[in-house]
Parts: structure tokens; sequence; C-alpha cells
């Protein structure tokens, strides 16, 4: 049996690829050292691979985003250099960015808003570029259906034009391919698993049609779930089709049904490549077993790009029981192939892990017992809003923070120092009280309305809660990338979860005790930790998530004895978590929901916001809205405050705090800026019921834009209470 992988890390073992990009941010490295290092990355990752495979695709490697990539390839946007490039990820000019279907991973969306077909032009064949520059490997590019569906600014009658459109494109690659004895190409179409409409299914059949006359070998590789067409998908005039039989249990269930076209290669995803557990190895031979009832020729894959994985096991300190049940990419690139040969051989070993890691029975029995009543509040929000107004006594347009405060090298050198234990935990303390300090010192100057207290001592905001809690691991080098540079180190949830003391409460209430305004609580929702973590996969999401939002509601109890009247719980990861088909939403919705109604189901008199960022809204406002939270804040920069349209279509009764300032970009926007997204939502939103603040943490932010981005906010806020009286 043949194997096949793809979608290899790219940040590389002491991240790299971080580093050398955000060092030519900073002006400290050249272009010619950037594509040096993506160059190298690039090697090593096809080292990697052709060390146990024998097929992987070529050109994964990009300088930020592989939309964005394509979108220039195909001439929507023409950078002239480097700089430009970065422009549109992170400068004045960059792209609306959201997350790639139902992972942690965000992409830059493409806009067709102002433009039309004739933005298109064939600039460069990066396929071929990538094959003659590393002379193996199949060259890689993500599909024209998944490009554009993922695409913003198109109308559903100009659909079908665009995707022709860009066809043209993509068949001259092709044939230049072709031209170059160059003859088969690795696509990615994970969109294929999306609920498509049976005008959108003929459109891609009539796509692949003439892509197909070309004549080169197409790989086409889906995953993340099942596709609903696969009578149509075997009809397209392609060479393999990748199939990921991990997330799409559906797919073995359809193959059964509509067999497998004996013309075609089936790429089998059965090594999971969005969780860390070791593969079961026995029951991949099994379903390998039963696909060659159906498929004559059968390739060992993963399911699912591997860079949601860790790159490597190596160096790990997770204690020998966890260790052992653990895989990450360059396992599970080892797994492929140890699977193709168990398959072959039919002697397959006999491992076994039927010994649970950390139960706990006492929050077993918590989950058990709670009631239909844990979830839900006995006061309505109407009556909540005004005893909270009067305790709060906050004016209008309030303005506020997100949570986090730029983490300076000093901050992280003393964070460092004390996991070293170079300094002891009273010096540790002493630095993050003077911190604190500094802070809502700089906040009262400023004028804002609601503090916090900066997350100084917080690496991650479910990395900082994971150390806290027991039941979950957490790394040392166990880093993947979210977005373009930003990397961070999933948790490794593998038992009960329990909250052995308070985490957070000593650091707020020492806040609180510098201010007279209110300073708010700061929390990750119970939905946003597992999304962003690993999850054992031996009890139900449900439980898992219903562990910890009893470890929170503990938690917000403390800040309840401590006098604290605004707790944030931070649920960016609301949408991004939802599964890809809506059939399957109704069971995550009411898990989800319950599990922060029974975190925040407390005193009704606290103030409870709820903070998201870069997901589709529109889709889910029923959703948002049973939470049954005080405040929301949401991005708006960076879509310019479409996104408050979602919000605008129903009667939505909490309020809303408008991320008026993009976070993930140096640029610092102006009072007219900021100005312009809030009238915008004025239209339509209260004014009694809109808040003022960041799109999100401002960890990644430098000093000196931070302080003049927050100016010109608290400056904004002045005038519009001047102008409402």
């Amino acid at each position: 049996m043949k194997t096949y992988a793809y979608g290899f890390p790219r940040l590389g073992k002491n991240r790299e690829y971080k580093k050398i990009i955000e060092n030519f941010w900073k002006g400290q490295a050249t272009q010619e050292e950037v594509e040096s290092m993506l160059s190298r990355t690039q090697d090593n990752m096809l080292l990697t691979y052709s060390g146990c495979l024998d097929s992987f695709p070529v050109g994964e490697i990009t300088g930020y985003d592989q939309l964005l990539d394509t979108a220039i390839m195909l001439g929507l946007y023409n950078p002239k250099s480097l700089s430009d490039y970065y422009d549109l990820c992170r400068g004045k000019n960059a792209l609306e960015m959201t997350k790639w279907f139902n992972t942690n991973y965000h992409y830059l969306v493409p806009d067709f808003s102002f433009m039309d077909t004739s933005h298109f032009k064939y600039t460069r064949n990066k396929p071929r570029e990538d094959f003659e520059k590393y002379n193996r490997g199949i060259p890689f590019l993500i599909g024209p259906f998944t490009f554009l569906k993922l695409s913003k600014g198109i109308s559903k009658n100009d659909f079908g034009e665009y995707l022709f459109k860009i066809v043209e494109i993509y068949s001259q690659i092709l044939e230049e391919l072709e031209s170059a004895h160059i003859h088969h190409i690795h696509i990615e179409e994970p969109a294929f698993v999306m609920e498509l409409s049976p005008d959108e299914i003929d459109l891609i059949k009539k796509a692949y049609g003439i892509m197909g006359k070309v004549g080169c070998g197409i790989n086409l590789i889906t995953y993340y779930d099942s596709v609903d067409f696969l009578q149509d998908l075997y009809e397209l005039p392609v060479q393999s089709i990748g199939l990921d039989f991990v997330n799409g249990k559906e797919n073995l269930e359809n193959i059964k049904k509509t067999g497998f076209p004996g013309d075609k290669m089936l790429i089998a995803g059965i090594v999971n490549g969005r969780n860390v557990w070791k593969t079961n190895i026995k029951a991949a031979v099994a379903v390998l077993e039963e696909l060659s009832q159906y498929a004559k020729s059968i390739v060992a894959s993963n399911g699912a790009p591997l860079y949601h994985l860790p790159l490597t096991l190596a160096g790990e300190e997770l204690g020998e029981a966890l260790t052992k049940r653990l895989s990450f990419a360059e396992e599970k690139i080892e797994e492929i192939r140890a699977i193709a040969g168990f398959f072959e051989t039919k002697q397959i070993p006999q491992e076994s892990f039927s010994q649970k890691l950390g139960e706990k029975g006492k929050m077993q029995s918590r989950v058990k017992e709670l009631k239909e009543s844990d979830f839900n509040k006995e006061m309505s929000i109407e009556a909540r809003c005004k005893l909270q107004g009067k305790i709060l006594n906050l004016p209008l347009f309030p303005t506020t923070t997100i949570g986090s405060y730029p983490q300076t090298e000093e901050i992280r050198k003393k964070r460092a120092d004390f996991r070293a234990r170079r300094i002891t935990p009273e010096e540790y303390d002493a630095f993050i009280k003077l911190k604190i300090t500094e802070l809502i010192k700089f906040q009262e100057e400023l004028g804002l309305d609601v503090l916090v207290h900066g997350e100084f001592e917080r690496t991650d905001m479910v990395e900082f809660f994971a150390q806290k809690l027991d039941g979950i691991a957490t790394t040392k080098k166990g880093w993947i990338i979210s977005y373009g540079t930003r990397a961070y180190r999933p948790p490794i949830i593998f038992g009960d979860v329990t909250r052995p003391e308070k985490m957070t409460v000593n650091e707020i209430m020492f806040a609180q005790s510098l201010t007279t305004k209110p300073v708010k609580g700061m929390l990750t929702g119970a939905v946003t930790i597992i999304a962003w973590s690993f999850v054992r996969d031996d009890i139900p999401l449900r439980d898992v998530a219903y562990q910890i939002g009893l470890c929170l509601k503990d938690e917000i109890r403390d800040y309840e004895k401590g006098g604290i009247k605004i707790v944030q719980i931070d649920e960016a990861a609301f949408r991004e978590k939802a599964p890809i088909k809506r059939k399957d939403w109704p069971e995550f919705f009411d898990w989800a929901v319950k599990s922060f109604r029974l975190t925040t189901n407390t005193d009704p008199g606290t103030q409870i916001h709820s903070h998201m960022c870069y997901s589709e809204f529109g889709e889910i406002v029923e959703q948002i809205e049973r939470m049954d939270f005080d405040v929301i804040s949401i991005e708006a920069a960076r879509s310019k405050g479409d996104i408050i349209e979602s919000f605008e279509k129903g009667n939505f009764r909490q309020q809303i705090g408008l991320g008026i300032w993009d976070i993930h970009s140096p640029a610092i926007p102006t009072l007219e800026d900021m100005e312009a997204i809030v009238k915008r939502a004025l239209e339509n939103i209260p004014k009694n019921k809109f808040w003022i603040n960041p799109d999100c943490g401002l960890k990644t932010r430098d000093w000196p834009e931070t302080k003049k981005a927050l100016r010109n906010l608290v400056k904004l806020a002045a005038k519009l209470r001047q102008e409402s009286f």
C-alpha cells in the first residue's frame, strides 16, 4: 500500500518562520533573508515527507496565508514587494480575517466587493515554480471552488462567472505543467464538505470538466467532514480523490452505498490530522480493509492537514503514561507508513490504553447531578440591566478594553526567569503587581470607564487556565499557527477537569483595590478552551464543557465574594467550533450555550460580558442571544462595521461593544476611522446599549501605538456623549 500526506507544519522546530518574518516587520531582517528562510522551511518539510512517504505536495509554504497567495496568483492583488504583501496581511490595507472552517486557523478573506472578472489576470505559475525549484513532490494549489466559496463580495448570480474565469487561469497553469512534463497536481477542495446546493455541485462538475481536458492528473483532496455528493464527485475527471474517514464519519457509509470508481485512486484519510491521540492501528487497518472491498487502489493518508498539530513529540516532558498515547505531526507521518505496512502484513500490534487518565469521581458526580435550573437565570435580561445600571452607574458609550495589554520583552523575560526558578514566587508576584499598578494608573489617566488588570501573568488565554486546572497538560514546544505568524501551544485535555484552587482572583482583586472604577474579572469560556485544546475523545464533549463550566462558575463566585461586579467570559471560538454541516448544529449549540449559561448563572447584579472575534456572526445571532450574557464585544474594524448587520436583523436585547480598532494591525486608527464605524452601527443600535472598545486584546501591540489608538478611542466616546446632549 502506498502512502501520502499533506499540510505539514511550517513553523519550524524553533519557530524560525515566526521569528524571521516578525524581524522583517521590525526592520531587522531583509526580504532576501525571509525568502531564504521560506525556502529552507519548504526543504525541511519535503525532507520529512520523503523520509517516510511515497507521495506528498510541494509548494505548501507561504509567507503568511495561502488564500492571499492564490489571490495574488490570480491577479486580484499586486504587491510590488514583500512589504506590500504584508500590508495586505496586517497593514492599512489589511484584508478581513476569519476562521478556516471549524478550526482555530484563520485566513485572509479575498474581497470582490469592488472587483469584477476584469481584475483576473494570470500573473505566475506558482505550482510550476515550486516544483522546478525543489524538484520533488506534487505541485500544490487551493482549489478554485474553495477559493471562491471562502471569498466575500460575490453575489449568488455572479458566482459561476467568477468561477469559470478562475478555471481559465487554472487550466493555463495545468497546461504549462503538462508542457514541462509535470503530470500531477495536488488540489485541495475542503469546501466540498460543506452543504452545497445542486447549482453549486453542477458548477463544480463543469469547472473540473474544463480543467480535466488539459490532461494533468489531479489529486483532489477533501477534509474536515464527509462529502455529500460522492456520486457526482466520482464523475469529475480527476485521478485521485482524498476523503477524510476520521472527521467525515459518513464517508465510509456513503462509499458502502455508492461504491468507488475503478478508474480512480482513493486517498484514504485514516490518521487524525486534528487531534494528538495516537492512532488506533487496529481500527485504522480495519477501515482500510473495509474500503478495499469497494476501491481497487487505496493510498493511506492523513484526514485533515497536519498543520493543526505541533511539529514533534521530541523534547516534551509530559510523563510516560500520557506521552505513549500521543502523536504529533512527525509521528503521524510515521503512523501512516506503519499502518500501510500493517495492512500488507496483517501483523497488527496489540496496544491497550483502557486505563483512563485523571479520573475525578467528584467532578463526574457534579455533572451528572446538573438540573435544568442550573442552566437558566431567574431574572430577565431587562431586569438585570436595570439592576446593574444602578450598581455600576456607567456613562453613555462606556469605554473599555478587551483584557490584555502589551506583553513587553521585560514581561516575557520575567516570566521566563520565574519558570526557570531564577527568581522567587514572591519576586514574580511583586513584579506582576507593579505592572498592574502602572496599568490601572494609565487607564484612569486615559479616562477609560471599565478597567482591566492587563493579564501580564498570562501567556495565552487558554494555556494559562490549562496550567491552573487539573486534568489538562501543557507542552514546552507544542506550537501551532493560529494565523500568519501568530503561534500558540494548545493544551491537552486528558482527564476530568477540576479547579484545585483560585486561578485569577488574587490579581483581579489587587487591581480592584487600586481604583474606584469597576475592574473586569477575565476568564476564557469552556467552548474556547475546548476549541483551542486537544480534547480527550473517551467521553462526550458536552461533559468536558460542563466540567470546565463548573470550574469557571466557582471562580466567578469567588470574584463576587470579593466585590467584583463585571466578569468577561471570552468565547472567541463559539462560532468556530460549530460543525461544518448545519444539520449537526443543534447538538453542538445545545451544549455550547448551556456550558456558558452554567458558567454565568450566578448573582444577577454581576454584569456578564462575552467577547467574540473574526466569525460569521450572522449565521448564529440567535444562538449568541441564547447565551444570556449582558454585553457582547465583537470585531468590527476590518469588516468596517459590516458585521453589525448580523445584529440589526433581529431584536438583539443585549448591549454591544464594537471593536473599532483592528489590533492585529500596527496601523493606528484615526478618530474619524473609528467614528465612521460607530455612526454606521448607531443607525440601528440604541446608543444606550452601545459600548466602545478595541476588537481584541492588546498583547501583540507595542505601547506607543496602544497609547495613541486608545486616546483616539476615548476622545471618540467623549465626542459622542457631547453630541447626544
